[in-house]
C-alpha cells in the first residue's frame, strides 16, 4: 500500500522530504508556522519522531496528487501508525480538511475530538486559539 519515501528531513509539522527530493504534505492536517514560534518546534518535532530520517514511511495518495506548492500530497503511514493521525491525535496538529482529499477526514475529526477533550499538545498550551490557517491570513 502506498510507495515508500525514505525521510530526509522534517521541514515542519505538517511537511517532509524524501530522500529522492520529494516533498510531501499531510493531507488533513495543519500545523502551527514557522513564525509561532515553539508551537512551530514542538510540531516539527512530533512529526520528527513519527517519521525520523532516514526511516521509510509509505505514502497513501486521495483524490488529488499535489497541492499548489507542487508537493506530493500523502497519507503518511510508518508501520501500522497513520503519522497524519498520530499527529492530531497527541495534539500537535488540527484538522484541516480540503475537498477532495477526504480518505482519513473522519477518523482525524475524532482522533482531534479526543485531543482536544484531554488537552493535549497544543489543546493544553492554547497554541491552536489561532489556528494555523487562521494566522496564515493574518486573522488572530
Amino acid at each position: 500500500m502506498g510507495e515508500p519515501c525514505v525521510v530526509a528531513l522534517v521541514v515542519d509539522g505538517d511537511t517532509l522530504r524524501c530522500t529522492d527530493g520529494t516533498r510531501v504534505r499531510l493531507i488533513g492536517i495543519d500545523a502551527p508556522e514557522r513564525d509561532q514560534g515553539r508551537s512551530f518546534l514542538s510540531s516539527r518535532a512530533a512529526l520528527a519522531r513519527l517519521a525520523p530520517a532516514r526511516t521509510t514511511v509509505r505514502l497513501e495518495r486521495d483524490a488529488a496528487r499535489q497541492d499548489r506548492y507542487g508537493r506530493r500530497l500523502a497519507h503518511v503511514w510508518r508501520g501500522d501508525t497513520l503519522v497524519n493521525e498520530a499527529l492530531v491525535a497527541e495534539g500537535w496538529a488540527m484538522l484541516y480538511t480540503l475537498p477532495p482529499n477526504v480518505k482519513y477526514a473522519r477518523r482525524l475529526e475524532a482522533a482531534q475530538q479526543r485531543a482536544r477533550q484531554e488537552r493535549r499538545g497544543h489543546w493544553a498550551d492554547g497554541a491552536f486559539a489561532c489556528a494555523p490557517s487562521a494566522h496564515r491570513r493574518r486573522q488572530c
